[in-house]
């Protein structure tokens, strides 16, 4: 029907006809699929089942019921309305509309059953069940109505040269209505009659008759779009089909006709890989590349209102694909001799490169099969050896074939991982690291030579795809996660992290290109992946190799990506808050590295400054102990004089509290009694004290709290909160009380701790005159307007007061 996108896939076609798996039910006559047209015009596939007839009291009224053959639920139960206009399709489908948008189609496995219900559906409403469209499609005009009555059927000129102009009128003429166009395909179906204007053609090409053949080019256009699969089987035949485009070369819009029977057959060879014996699956094939190429080449882009009108055309090549997929699969021996072939060292270069190209094409067409259809496939080529074939050919130096193997490789990764990790732990008992498949991809990622690293991005991807415990399965007597990790780990591991390894042997990136630099970035961002899912075998990597003092190296690089990248896998790891990682930073001065970027990136109010700030923060906001002592131990000194945000003022408020309860257990403990909520806060408590902080009134506020520019202080009267500051603190209350401790530690006369990093005395130079110009509003390097809140470079008065007591 026009309008209506291709039809669903015939069950037939999908099942080889071999009946109900399980053997639930014998009866294939009545199994059926069911579909329903989705938001996108493309067909859902809602179950198999077993379709009947019978009177529903329920809905007054005939009703086809589908019952699932696998629960026997209630697939469908639609009440076969008088008034609904049911279509049957290649003797195997009957298409209807439920309601103004909602399509069904129920596509049987025979042929007999299809009829039967057919003949139910035409009594109900009173047809004869040799139409194939019970209803007419729109309301027709009276006029039309009247012409129903009056004429049974419409009636063609009779198929002379000197009457073309007369039939294309009429053809031209009923394509805007459905009941005239319906007529029409019935008369042309009926009486032969594109085989006898095809010979007309003859005639008018021998005596170069150009208006004639403009008039059978509006004709035969004319026919394509009347929709019909009737029509098509007969335009698409071996005898008609090149003459058909043979009309469509002679476009009255265009000045020369153009030569598309000559590129099909001169220029366009059909290359067969291995022979096809079967002279049925060979002829479907060619039938199909011509009439996508009459699809895609030689019919005019159809206009908004023509493009459903096409709509069985995309279902006569859809379903051909499908079938030819189905008849491939089934014949073992030209599989067998494909995967033979492709494999075999004696096969010539080219002729390697066609089979692989094939197999490419070959598993892109397998994309329009149903679920179960696609999951017989891949079991197929699965058993026929893809995987080892795949292993060979990603050995070979022809970087054609191996983009070709790669592509391949992605469909099996997404059709089932499980299937591709159970092979390569199989193969790795048998081969070397070097040949194992998954070595064989990190190594084309790691050598991708495209500048963009196109390639490598989408090895990555498949990757991480095969590394994802979220796609693991979990068996009674093994899991799949523990065994492939532990493969994974022990086998392929060193070769990922090679490249890292390699370029960080000194303080500083050893190359540091572009393309180093992206695919480093690649690398660790598979690392940070594993870092959040793998648990202890990341773990035991990381330490045992020290990775991550190898990776903190790239915060030197020149590449702002790339040192970022570094530091959010260093992120990822403080996160888990895991005391093995964090005893392994400690002891190898693992903050080293990024205090360091810190102090190089100076006054600069940038991601990588909001990113360090964001790590102390966490490491504060967290009350990890021992890295707060450590970073408070170590780094104080370097870190003092930041006061822009209160980060690493809070951190060092930390430490002193708890040097002060390990000095003083007793009033440790009368704390904990008076303020036991303060360090056990549930999320709700936490979020109450949030509210309440920020609702407190900014008169209320204390000196030293917030760091006001002096700037802003005549512009405004109230104080203005630092953005960050405010965030960050959890209230006012905890602010206070920290305080009130602090300046009893300092009072007491503890001295800071020594700062143990040692800086080159230009960074020193460096830091004291930021430091002294980081006083005066406006100074180089701060973003915004001179001395705006929060930015690097700007300190109030009230706050720099407080850094002298904190650090006396």
């Amino acid at each position: 029907a026009a309008g209506r996108p291709p039809a669903p896939p015939g069950i037939a076609s999908q099942s080889g006809g071999r009946g109900v798996a399980g053997g639930r039910m014998t009866d294939t006559r009545r199994r059926v699929k069911v579909y329903t047209l989705n938001e996108d015009r493309q067909w859902d596939d809602r179950g198999t089942g077993h379709v009947s007839s019978c009177y529903v009291e329920r809905l007054k009224g005939m009703s086809l019921l589908v019952r699932a053959e696998s629960d026997g639920s209630l697939l469908l139960e639609s009440k076969i309305n008088p008034n609904t206009a049911y279509q049957k399709q290649q003797d195997t489908l009957i298409v209807w509309s439920e309601a103004e948008n909602y399509d069904l189609a129920l596509s049987f496995q025979e042929k007999a059953g299809c009829d039967e219900i057919w003949e139910k559906i035409c009594q109900v409403q009173g047809k004869d069940p040799s139409v194939d469209i019970t209803q007419d499609l729109v309301d027709e005009s009276e006029e039309e109505r009247f012409d129903d009555m009056s004429s049974p059927g419409l009636e063609l000129p009779s198929c002379e040269l000197s009457r073309l102009e007369e039939i294309a009128e009429l053809v031209a003429s009923s394509l805007p209505s459905p009941l005239r166009r319906e007529k029409l395909a019935l008369a042309l179906e009926n009486e032969g009659y594109i085989k006898k204007l095809l010979e007309i053609f003859h005639v008018c090409e021998d005596l170069e008759n150009i208006e004639g053949l403009h008039h059978l080019y509006e004709i035969i256009k004319g026919i394509f779009l009347l929709n019909r699969t009737a029509l098509f089987e007969v335009m698409f035949s071996e005898e008609c089909i090149m003459d058909v485009i043979g009309c469509l070369e002679y476009d009255p819009s265009l000045s020369q006709s153009r030569k598309h029977r000559e590129f099909l057959t001169k220029t366009a060879k059909f290359k067969e890989v291995i022979p096809i014996s079967d002279p049925e699956l060979k002829q479907k094939i060619h039938q199909t590349y011509r009439v996508q190429y009459i699809q895609d080449m030689v019919l005019p882009t159809p206009s908004v209102f023509e493009e459903n009108m096409l709509s069985t055309l995309h279902s006569f090549i859809f379903f051909n694909k499908v079938e030819i997929v189905g008849m491939l699969q089934e014949d073992e021996k030209f599989l067998t001799d494909l995967f033979a072939q492709l494999t075999d060292e004696a096969t010539d270069e080219e002729k390697r490169q066609e089979l692989v190209n094939f197999l490419k094409e070959f598993c892109a067409f397998s994309q329009t099969l149903q679920p179960q259809n696609r999951d017989a496939f891949f079991k197929t080529l699965s058993n026929m050896g893809i995987l080892p074939a795949l292993e060979v050919i990603l050995g070979m130096d022809d970087a054609q074939v191996r983009s070709a193997a790669t592509d391949i490789f992605s469909y099996l990764v997404e059709y089932n991982p499980s299937m591709v990790r159970e092979f390569v732990m199989q193969e790795a008992q048998q081969n070397d690291d070097d040949i194992l498949l998954i070595n064989l991809i990190i190594e084309h990622m790691i050598c991708d030579t495209d500048p963009e690293l196109g390639g490598a991005v989408l090895l990555m991807g498949l990757l991480r795809t095969l590394v994802d415990p979220e796609n693991m399965l979990a068996t009674a007597n093994k899991t799949e996660k523990t065994e492939f990790l532990g493969f994974f780990y022990k086998h392929c591991m060193h070769v990922l992290t090679a490249p890292l390894l390699a370029n960080t042997t000194e303080d500083k990136p050893s190359k540091d290109d572009f393309q180093t630099a992206q695919l480093l970035a690649l690398i660790l961002e598979l690392l940070t992946f594993c870092v959040e899912h793998h648990t202890y075998h990341i773990k035991n990597y990381i330490i045992n190799k020290d990775i991550l003092r190898r990776v903190l190296v790239l915060m030197a690089s020149k590449h702002a990506f790339l040192a970022l990248c570094a530091l959010r896998f260093k992120r990822k790891i403080i996160g888990l808050k895991d005391e093995f990682y964090n005893r392994y930073i400690m002891k190898s001065f693992l903050f080293e590295p990024v205090v360091k970027a810190f102090l190089n990136n100076g006054s600069r109010y940038n991601l990588m400054n909001s990113a360090i700030i964001e790590m102390f923060e966490f490491i504060r906001v967290e009350d990890i102990k021992s890295l707060t002592a450590h970073v408070i131990e170590n780094y104080w000194k370097a870190l003092e004089d930041v006061d822009y945000v209160q980060t690493f003022k809070g951190l060092k408020l930390r430490f002193e509290q708890q040097r002060e309860r390990q000095d003083n257990p007793k009033l440790d403990s009368m704390r904990s009694i008076l303020r036991n909520h303060r360090y056990r806060r549930d999320a709700r408590t936490l979020e109450d004290e949030e509210e309440m902080w920020f609702n407190t009134d900014e008169d209320d506020m204390e000196d030293g709290e917030a760091v006001v520019p002096p700037s802003d202080k005549t512009k405004n009267d109230e104080d203005i909160m630092d953005p960050i500051s405010k965030f960050m603190e959890r209230k006012k209350l905890k602010e206070s009380e920290e305080k009130e401790v602090l300046l009893k530690t300092n009072l007491s006369g503890r001295q800071s701790p020594s700062f143990k990093l040692s800086f080159s005395s230009a960074t020193k130079s460096n830091l004291t005159s930021q430091s002294s110009a980081s006083n005066l509003p406006g100074s180089p390097g701060s973003p915004g307007s001179p001395g705006s809140p929060g930015s690097p470079g700007s300190v109030s008065k009230s706050t720099s007061q407080m850094a002298a007591i904190t650090t006396k």
